[in-house]
């Protein structure tokens, strides 16, 4: 979708947004968002929330992709919090150094899954306060859990999510907590789970960080940052990715 509109004047017309105007913006990027995507989703593979936080875990500095790849043998070895806690450190290491930073990675799961065991009776925990509390989990990874295991609205602050909303002016934050609590503001909070994967979505699709496919990107009307990559429609549509990613 190419728009007429010089750069120059859009940022001219942004300058002067309401903080009302601001909120109704927000939520039409979320409807186009929804459209554009119906079927957005974690795109890590899981049965079951003790799955999705350690893969969750070993997506760090590294594709879903690869991650999908790797923890079907990581399960069928270590169903449970006990197994893996309990599992050779060396052999956990074998398995996951494709993912990257293999050692940390092996230090953090059998070490939240040890928490697990020790402190919450075997089950993933609940709620943020305590997820955070598991070694290796920070606020990303435990909304990632709460959002898609628990039903638990939470906004999914990666790299994605965080370039996007700066490009749409939601937020000039760039600590992930502030950006966090901004879009919370803006975004009803029962969409809070699924308006993340719609970002980390079109990020990955459209929205790149080097040369955004803006000609050819929905949003165009309604982002301030249009112009950042290309405008012409044909250049632009080369620059998508139409994914799957996992």
């Amino acid at each position: 979708m190419a728009t007429d509109v010089t750069p120059r004047a859009r940022a001219r017309k942004w300058q002067s947004e309401t903080r009302l105007g601001l909120v109704r913006r927000a939520r039409k990027i979320n409807r186009v968002l929804a459209e554009t995507y119906p079927d957005a989703h974690c795109e890590l593979n899981f049965e079951n929330p003790f799955q999705l936080l350690v893969a969750t875990v070993l997506s760090a500095q590294t594709t879903d992709k690869r991650v999908n790849l790797t923890t079907p043998e990581l399960f069928a070895k270590y169903p449970t919090p006990d197994d893996l806690a309990a599992a050779n450190p060396e052999d956990v290491e074998g398995i996951l150094k494709p993912t990257g930073f293999f050692r940390a990675k092996t230090k953090s799961v059998m070490g939240l899954s040890a928490a697990i065991r020790d402190d919450f009776g075997g089950e993933v925990p609940r709620t943020l306060e305590e997820m955070v509390k598991l070694p290796g989990v920070g606020r990303k990874t435990a909304n990632v859990v709460l959002g898609n295991a628990f039903d638990v609205p939470g906004i999914t602050v990666d790299t994605h999510f965080s370039r996007l909303v700066r490009r749409f002016r939601w937020t000039t934050e760039t600590d992930p907590v502030k950006i966090e609590y901004e879009v919370g503001e803006l975004i009803p909070r029962k969409d809070w789970t699924i308006l993340s994967h719609r970002l980390i979505w079109h990020g990955r699709r459209i929205c790149h960080a080097r040369r955004p496919a803006c000609g050819a990107c929905p949003l165009a009307p309604l982002c301030p940052s249009f112009g950042e990559g290309p405008t012409d429609e044909k250049t632009a549509s080369k620059l998508v990715r139409p994914g799957p990613f996992s």
